[in-house]
C-alpha cells in the first residue's frame, strides 16, 4: 500500500503539448486522457486538478511561455473569479490552490490577465465589428509645451545600497538605483522617483530569449535593468530643475506572486525606504551617494511618484501609505514620514485592489495597444476615486492612441534593451490587428510613445511639483495637445479638480428615457456592456466579484432621433461656481457623427438647452479597450442668460439628434478653469487579514476574518462576503471607525475525521465614502487535518481468454468527504508479447486514449493515462480492459498498469500488476 497523490483530470493535451520544447516535455511526459470509469465530466484541453499533501490545485498549461508581465494571470469559471494561479519557472504551467472548491462547479474555465483570454483567441472575425479604425483628430496646441528640454545641465550616477527585508518575502530586496539630476540649481529642488512594473529579472547575455524571474540572478545570468529603463524621461526632468530616482525591483517582482496583494505593499515599503533615505541625505549631505552629493538637494516636502504597471499600484499604494499607516506587521518600514507627495503618474498601471488615494492627485496613462493589463483597469484611479473624499484633487486620466504597454521602457523594447524584449501587443501575422499591428496608421513607433510619455510625465510635474497651471489643459479633459508628443493622439479626462455638483448614475440617480446599467454583472440585461460585444471598458474592469454594486452608467441606445433620458438625482445640484458643463460620455469603436443635445432643468421646471454635441469612437478592435469615455463640454452661459436657477439644477437631459447611436454616460460635473490646493483629510483605513486555522477532529468553533480599522474620523465601505461553493457574494455597507469590529464575519469551523479538502472564507472591501482600504482581500483558510486515504491497487480478474474483461480494484482504506482522483498508466511489457490496439474493444480506447486501432501497435504505445474517480463516500471504483476475440493463433499477451504521479510517473512504491489474455480453447 502507498500514500499517492490525490489528482483529477479529464481531457488529452497530447495536441498542445505537441512541439512544446525542452522543460514543457519533461514536466508532463504524457497526455492527461479521460478515463472510461470516470463519472465527472471532463474539464477542458490543458487543465488537470492535483494535489499533492491533501491540497488540490487547479492546473493549466500551456504549449507557449506566458511572458512576465504586469496583469495578474487569473483562472475563472465563467463569471466567478477562482484566484490567481503561481507560476512554475517556464511559464507554461501555472497552480490554483482550491480550496473547497467542488470539480462540478469548474465550468467554463477560463484563463485571463486584464480581462484579455490567455487560452483563446479574441474574436475579431469579419462579423464582430467595424474595422474601419479612424485616428482622432489632432487637438490645437497648448500655450505652454512640457515636452522641451529645460536649461540645466545633468549629472547621472547609481547608488548600491544593503538590500531590506520585507514582509512574506524570503529573499531580501535590492536598495538600488539611477539618479539623474540638474547640476549647478539653486536651492531646493523638487524630487520625481520612478518605479518600473513586473518583468523579467534576470537574463543570459547572449540569449535570444533566455530570461528568468529568479532573484538573486543565477551563474552566467545578469540582472535585467528595468530601473534603467526611463533615463530619457529623467533627463528631460532633469534639464528642466527636477532632481529623479529610479529604483530598481527585480528583488520584488522575482517573488510577488507569493504575496496576496500581487506585492503592492512591499512596493510601497520598497519606495519609501528610498524617501527616507533621501530624506537623511539632505539633513546629511556627507553620508550620500556620491552621485547624490554632485546633484541640487532635492526638496522632500515636493515629491512625484511615477509607476509603471504594477509600479504604478505600488506608488499609489505609498501615497496611501505615507498619509495613513498601514498595520506594521504588514509594512517593512518603520521610520517617520519625512516627505510630502504631491502626485502619481501612473502608466499603464495594475489596480488589483481598486484602492485609489482620493486625496493625491494623480495623471493615469492608459497605452491604446496596452497587450499586457490589456483591460486598462487604471481608469479606476479616476472613477473609482468619486465620492470618496474632499473632491478638489485631481485625478487625470489620458488615452494615448497606438501605444503598447512596454515601450515606455527602453529596457523592455526591442533593439534598445540590454536583455530580449518583446511588442507585448502580440500580432498574428495571419489576422492582423486593424489598430495595433505595427505599421497600422493608428500604431506608435517606440520612439514615437516614449517621448510622447515623457512629454506627460513632465507636464503632471510642472502641474503637481510646480504649480504651474498653464499646463493644466493637457491633463484635464480642455482638449489640448503637447507639441512635443506628436505625432501620438493624446485623449484626457479628468474629475476632481474645481469640478462640482456632479450627475452621478450612482447614490439613488433616477433615470427616465435609458438604461441604468450596472459595470459588473453576470446578466447581459443589467451589464453596461454585453460581454459577447468585441473589446472592452476600461471603466467596467473586473475587480474580485462577478457582481458589483455601486459602479454604474447610463446607457442610451436609439434607432430615431427626439427621445430624450433624463437623469435626475437624489438631490438637486449647484453649478453656480462653474463656467461649463463637462460630460463623459463613450460611443462604440470606429463610429462616427453620434449627436445630442444637452439640457439641464432647475427646481422651478425651467429647462435650456446648453447645446449640441458630436462624438466619434475611439480606434478600437476586438483586442482593445475603446470603449473609453471622452471629455465634452458645453457653456453654461446659456443657462445664466435664460435665469435658470444654478444653485439647484435638478435634473440632465440628453436628446439624440442624430438618427441612430449608443452613448454611455459615466458622469457630468460643473467645470471651472484652475487646481486648487489639496489637503488631505484624516480618514480611517480598512487592511483586511488572513488567518490560517486546523479543522480539528470534533467540535466546532466560530472564527473570524480579521480586519484592522485604524486611521481617523469615520467612513463607509462596502464589503463582499465571497461564498466558498458558489463564488457568489453577499454583499453590504458599512460605516467604519478606528478601532471598532464593525466588520465582523464570523466562520463556524466544524471539525471530523473525514479526509477532506481546506476552505477558504474571504471577504473583499471597497471605499464608498471617505475612507481608504489597504490590503482589501483576506479571510479565514480551514485546513483539513486529516490523513490523506491511503491507495491501493489489486487484481480482480487479471487473466482471461480473448472476449473477456480484465479488471483492477483501485480501493481506500477509508471513505472521505470528497471527490477522489488516482491515475493509472499502461506501462510496456518486460518479457513475452504484449497486447495489442487490436486485442481490445476499439470504442474502449477510443474512450480511454483519444486513438484508433490503427496502425496495430503495442498497448502501451495507445498513451494510455487513465485518471479513476472514487466518489464521496466510497471506498473504490474498477479499471476495466474488455479485450476482443480475433481467430489469430496466438501466444499468451499481457499489459502492465502502475499508479503513477500527476506527471505519469509510476509511484517508486507501488507494486506493477500483470494482466494476461489467453487464446480461446
Amino acid at each position: 500500500m502507498i500514500r499517492a497523490r490525490i489528482c483529477v483530470t479529464a481531457v488529452a493535451v497530447l495536441a498542445a503539448l505537441a512541439g512544446s520544447p525542452g522543460p514543457a516535455q519533461a514536466e508532463q511526459p504524457y497526455p492527461p486522457l479521460p478515463s472510461s470509469t470516470a463519472d465527472a465530466d471532463p474539464l477542458p484541453p490543458g487543465w488537470r486538478i492535483d494535489g499533492e499533501g491533501g491540497a488540490r490545485e487547479l492546473v493549466w498549461r500551456t504549449p507557449e511561455a506566458v511572458p512576465m508581465g504586469d496583469a495578474r494571470v487569473e483562472f475563472r469559471a465563467g463569471d466567478r473569479l477562482l484566484g490567481a494561479p503561481k507560476p512554475t519557472r517556464d511559464g507554461k504551467t501555472f497552480r490554483l490552490a482550491l480550496g473547497g472548491t467542488p470539480p462540478a462547479q469548474l465550468n467554463d474555465l477560463q484563463v485571463t490577465a486584464a480581462g484579455r483570454r490567455l487560452d483563446a483567441p479574441a474574436d475579431d472575425s469579419p462579423g464582430s465589428g467595424s474595422h474601419v479604425a479612424r485616428m482622432p483628430t489632432r487637438a490645437p496646441a497648448n500655450g505652454v509645451d512640457p515636452g522641451l528640454p529645460g536649461s540645466y545641465r545633468t549629472v547621472t550616477g547609481k547608488y548600491d545600497l544593503d538590500p531590506v527585508r520585507l514582509p512574506g518575502f524570503g529573499t531580501p530586496v535590492e536598495m538600488t538605483a539611477e539618479v539623474v539630476a540638474p547640476k549647478g540649481a539653486t536651492g531646493s529642488r523638487p524630487l520625481a522617483l520612478f518605479l518600473h512594473g513586473r518583468h523579467g529579472t534576470c537574463y543570459k547575455p547572449g540569449s535570444e530569449d533566455d530570461v528568468t524571474g529568479d532573484w538573486p540572478c543565477a551563474d552566467g545570468y545578469r540582472p535585467i535593468p528595468s530601473h534603467l529603463g526611463y533615463l530619457r524621461d529623467q533627463l528631460l526632468l532633469a534639464s528642466q530643475g527636477y532632481v529623479t530616482v529610479s529604483i530598481s525591483a527585480n528583488g520584488i517582482n522575482a517573488q510577488d506572486w507569493e504575496a496576496e496583494d500581487a506585492g503592492a505593499q512591499a512596493r510601497s515599503t520598497l519606495v519609501r525606504e528610498h524617501l527616507a533615505r533621501w530624506a537623511d541625505w539632505s539633513a546629511h549631505r556627507s553620508a550620500a551617494p556620491a552621485v547624490v552629493r554632485k546633484a541640487a538637494r532635492a526638496d522632500l516636502s515636493r515629491v512625484l511618484l511615477v509607476g509603471h504597471s504594477r509600479g504604478g499600484e505600488g506608488v499609489n499604494r505609498a501615497a496611501m501609505d505615507s498619509l495613513y499607516p498601514p498595520p506594521a506587521a504588514e509594512d517593512g518600514h518603520r521610520s517617520p514620514v519625512r516627505w510630502k507627495i504631491r502626485g502619481t503618474v501612473l502608466i499603464g498601471p495594475t489596480v488589483f485592489g481598486q484602492n485609489p488615494v482620493a486625496d493625491v492627485p494623480s495623471v493615469t496613462l492608459l497605452p491604446g495597444c496596452d497587450g499586457d493589463v490589456s483591460d486598462l483597469q487604471g481608469e479606476n484611479y479616476v472613477d473609482g476615486t468619486r465620492g470618496i473624499s474632499r473632491g478638489t484633487a485631481l485625478h487625470s486620466a489620458l488615452y494615448m492612441v497606438g501605444a503598447n504597454h512596454n515601450y515606455f521602457n527602453s529596457e523592455w523594447t526591442p533593439g534598445e534593451a540590454v536583455a530580449p524584449a518583446a511588442d507585448d501587443f502580440g500580432t498574428d501575422p495571419d489576422q492582423p490587428d486593424p489598430v495595433c499591428t505595427p505599421g497600422a496608421a493608428t500604431r506608435l513607433t517606440a520612439a514615437q510613445q516614449h517621448k510622447a510619455g515623457a512629454t506627460y510625465i513632465a507636464a503632471a510635474a510642472r502641474l503637481f511639483l510646480a504649480g504651474d497651471d498653464r499646463v493644466r489643459p493637457l491633463l484635464d479633459g480642455s482638449g489640448k495637445r503637447a507639441p512635443s508628443a506628436d505625432p501620438a493622439r493624446v485623449l484626457t479626462h479628468a474629475v476632481g479638480g474645481r469640478r462640482g455638483g456632479g450627475f452621478l448614475p450612482d447614490g439613488g440617480a433616477k433615470v427616465t428615457g435609458a438604461r441604468l446599467c450596472s459595470a459588473i454583472d453576470p446578466d447581459p440585461a443589467v451589464a453596461c456592456l454585453d460581454p459577447q460585444v468585441p473589446g472592452s471598458s476600461p471603466h467596467f474592469a473586473w475587480w474580485e466579484t462577478e457582481q458589483e454594486t455601486g459602479r454604474s452608467a447610463v446607457d442610451l441606445k436609439w434607432s430615431a432621433p427626439g427621445t430624450a433620458a433624463r437623469i435626475t438625482p437624489a438631490e438637486p445640484l449647484s453649478l453656480r461656481a462653474s463656467r461649463s458643463l463637462a460630460l463623459r460620455v463613450f460611443v462604440p469603436p470606429n463610429t462616427t457623427g453620434t449627436k445630442f443635445d444637452v439640457s439641464v432643468t432647475d427646481s422651478s421646471h425651467r429647462r435650456v438647452t446648453l447645446g449640441s454635441v458630436r462624438v466619434d469612437g475611439l480606434p478600437g478592435s476586438a483586442n482593445t479597450a475603446s470603449y473609453w469615455a471622452q471629455e465634452l463640454r458645453l457653456p453654461l452661459s446659456a443657462a445664466t442668460r435664460a435665469g435658470l436657477d444654478l444653485r439647484h439644477v435638478r435634473s440632465l437631459e440628453l436628446t439624440p439628434r442624430s438618427r441612430s447611436g449608443r452613448v454611455w454616460l459615466m458622469d457630468a460635473w460643473g467645470w471651472a478653469p484652475g487646481t486648487p490646493a489639496v489637503k488631505a483629510a484624516a480618514l480611517p483605513r480598512v487592511d483586511v487579514g488572513r488567518t490560517i486555522v486546523k479543522e480539528g477532529d470534533s467540535g466546532t468553533r466560530t472564527y473570524r476574518v480579521p480586519v484592522k480599522i485604524s486611521g481617523h474620523g469615520s467612513g463607509q465601505v462596502r464589503v463582499y462576503v465571497l461564498d466558498p461553493d458558489s463564488g457568489r457574494a453577499e454583499n453590504r455597507l458599512v460605516t467604519v471607525r478606528p478601532g471598532s469590529d464593525v466588520i465582523d464575519v464570523p466562520v463556524e469551523v466544524k471539525g471530523d475525521t473525514v479526509y477532506g479538502y481546506g476552505t477558504a472564507y474571504d471577504i473583499a472591501v471597497k471605499a464608498v465614502r471617505d475612507a481608504v482600504v489597504g490590503k482589501h482581500r483576506g479571510g479565514l483558510t480551514v485546513e483539513d487535518d486529516d490523513p490523506e486515504p491511503v491507495f491501493t491497487l489489486s487484481p480482480v480478474t487479471d487473466r482471461v481468454t480473448e472476449g473477456g474483461t480484465l479488471t483492477w480494484r483501485l480501493s481506500v482504506d477509508a471513505p472521505t468527504a470528497v471527490n477522489l482522483w488516482q491515475p493509472v498508466r499502461v506501462l510496456p511489457v518486460a518479457e513475452g508479447a504484449e497486447l495489442s490496439t487490436r486485442d481490445v474493444d476499439p470504442q474502449w480506447l477510443m474512450d480511454g486514449s483519444g486513438d484508433m486501432p490503427d496502425p496495430e501497435r503495442p498497448l502501451s504505445g495507445a498513451s494510455l493515462w487513465v485518471w479513476l474517480h472514487i466518489p464521496p463516500g466510497d471506498t473504490g471504483a474498477d479499471f476495466v480492459v474488455p479485450t476482443v476475440r480475433d481467430q489469430v493463433a496466438e501466444p499468451a499477451e499481457s499489459m502492465r498498469l502502475a499508479l503513477t504521479d500527476d506527471d505519469a510517473e509510476p509511484l517508486p512504491d507501488a507494486p506493477v500488476l500483470t494482466g494476461t489474455v489467453l487464446d480461446e480453447p
